[in-house]
């Protein structure tokens, strides 16, 4: 490691820094000079993320399930004490492209302790294959399907929460907008962990591009490229900034400080107030993208967990 990029990992949290080292150090290590094909990628990033991913919450049971007419499947995640009095519908990061429920399994799981609720992950079909709006249908199906179905798989479904991470964040909001436009009944809060949100660059693009902060500029560019294509860049659930952010329900985010994607996160927040929504949010200092998979080594992690499943806890109790 140059000086330059030790004096950038200073501002990291060191154990958040030590948990980005090693992803990176392992995924070079695999590709070995190697120019990988999109499935490789796959399953690289799978292989990779699968350590993290290990240990954490024992639940009371878990179970894969198909979604009717579709690829996609859910994982039910319930804890030891029981279904609680909601569930969490959480949609995995990845751009769009990578990533599983196995990846964020953990996270769901710490979500579900922590909360005292069920946590149902979706595997949404991925891009470029299935450009947008393909994954977005895919989360409203499995709101439909929870709302539907999700009883008799053991899930209280009286009260029902939605959340996710980087592209699962931006899908998280685009559903919510999608739903209320729809006039469908809307979730009873969604938590938006450092949410891909825009394909405009900000200063913290600039910022916190490229070693040591997880995710760069150009491969968040990459990955909007495969989720839109040549489409409408305007287009609101997409781009879920834009338009009518109003009539949503309580919003909580949680956002890295040393992220690409930190200002886009802080102008949601901001644009959220300015619509009337009942928003709350944090900044974690020394945190990058994808920090929250770091939660078996990082304090800030856990703290973050901490915050949005006390934050989960208020709202499912309403």
């Amino acid at each position: 490691m140059s000086a330059s990029t030790q004096t950038r990992a200073d501002e990291i949290e060191p154990e958040v820094n030590r948990f980005v080292q090693e992803v990176i150090e392992q995924s070079k290590a695999l590709i070995a000079g190697r120019t990988l094909t999109l499935d490789e990628r796959r399953d690289l990033a799978e292989t990779v993320r699968e350590p993290w991913s290990a240990g954490g919450p024992k639940m009371g049971s878990t179970q894969d399930v198909a979604l009717p007419d579709s690829t996609c499947k859910l994982r039910i995640h319930i804890p030891e004490g029981g279904p609680g009095k909601g569930v969490m519908l959480y949609i995995h990061g990845g751009g769009w492209m990578l990533f599983s429920v196995k990846t964020h399994d953990r996270l769901m799981r710490e979500y579900a302790a922590a909360a005292g609720c069920a946590v149902v992950g979706l595997d949404y079909a991925l891009a470029p294959e299935n450009p947008f709006p393909a994954a977005l249908n895919d989360v409203i199906a499995g709101v439909n399907w929870i709302r539907a179905h999700g009883a008799a798989h053991g899930l209280c479904t009286d009260r029902l929460l939605m959340g996710g991470d980087s592209a699962g964040g931006n899908l998280t909001l685009a559903a919510t907008k999608k739903l209320r436009d729809d006039g469908a009944d809307l979730p009873n809060g969604i938590l938006v962990n450092y949410g891909a949100l825009d394909t405009e660059h900000r200063s913290s693009h600039k910022r916190y591009d490229g070693a040591p902060f997880m995710l760069d500029a150009a491969e968040m560019d990459e990955y909007w490229q495969a989720y839109l294509g040549e489409g409408d860049r305007q287009n609101p659930y997409a781009r879920v900034m834009l338009g009518d952010l109003s009539q949503l329900p309580p919003t909580h985010l949680c956002i890295a400080e040393c992220d690409i994607l930190l200002d886009e996160n802080k102008a949601l927040m901001k644009l959220l107030k300015v619509a009337g929504v009942e928003v709350t949010g944090k900044i974690y200092p020394g945190a990058t993208h994808s920090f929250l998979e770091a939660v078996s080594i990082s304090p800030v992690a856990r703290q973050a967990i901490a915050d949005s499943a006390a934050w989960m806890k208020r709202i499912l109790a309403r």
